[in-house]
């Protein structure tokens, strides 16, 4: 019988170091004998690529918060039902780089979509598959914005959209993490890499008792 695979999700503002946690643990993982599949929403299936270049690309008020809770949503399902959801099943271990918290950060706190409105269609979206393990890395919005704007990307859209609303994210992912204790850990991100995954591989494996 195949053990159902645990489920990891990294969250946090713009240039906390998520994507770079996310390949750290990974290695940490596979050397602990552990099948991962590492993965990003927006993202982590075809459909959901298409999706994320709308929402990570253009000007910022390109769409209004409805909207793109629902063009989250919709790449979220795509991305559960033909990437996590199957790894999961077959053992294997998924890391991934945002999930429906981000949308109750971004689009819930900072854009003001109602949270009700916003859990329920994460719930929609997600299904019966939830992270067992939540790690929001946090860092003061300068330093993030700083990091993150550092890098030649432009997939900035979120970036552009200001301090104050940056802010609000971090503020907003700390009430998500206090609010959800059992599933939820903060590390604290201003260190060198090689230090947070030090203490983000500690707290694995303390919460999920590897």
């Amino acid at each position: 019988m195949v053990v159902r695979g645990q489920f990891i999700t990294f969250e946090g503002g713009e240039g906390v170091g998520k994507s770079t946690q996310v390949g750290l643990l990974g290695e940490r993982l596979r050397d602990a004998g552990h099948e991962i599949l590492a993965t990003r929403e927006p993202g982590g299936s075809p459909g959901a690529l298409d999706i994320r270049r709308l929402l990570v690309e253009g000007p910022v008020d390109r769409w209004a918060p409805l909207s793109e809770l629902f063009l989250h949503n919709a790449a979220r399902h795509n991305h559960v039902q033909k990437t996590v959801a199957p790894a999961l099943a077959a053992g294997t271990w998924v890391i991934c780089d945002r999930f429906a918290d981000s949308t109750m950060a971004y689009q819930g706190y900072a854009q003001d979509v109602d949270l009700e409105t916003v859990a329920q269609i994460n719930r929609w979206a997600a299904g019966a598959v939830w992270p067992d393990l939540t790690i929001v890395l946090d860092l003061p919005v300068a330093d993030g914005l700083a990091r993150a704007q550092a890098r030649p990307d432009s997939e900035d859209r979120y970036e552009r959209m200001g301090a104050v609303f940056h802010e609000r994210i971090r503020a907003a992912f700390l009430d998500i993490a206090k609010g959800a204790p059992t599933r939820c850990a903060v590390v604290d991100a201003a260190g060198a890499p090689d230090q947070v995954a030090e203490q983000v591989w500690d707290t694995v494996r303390t919460r999920l008792s590897i």
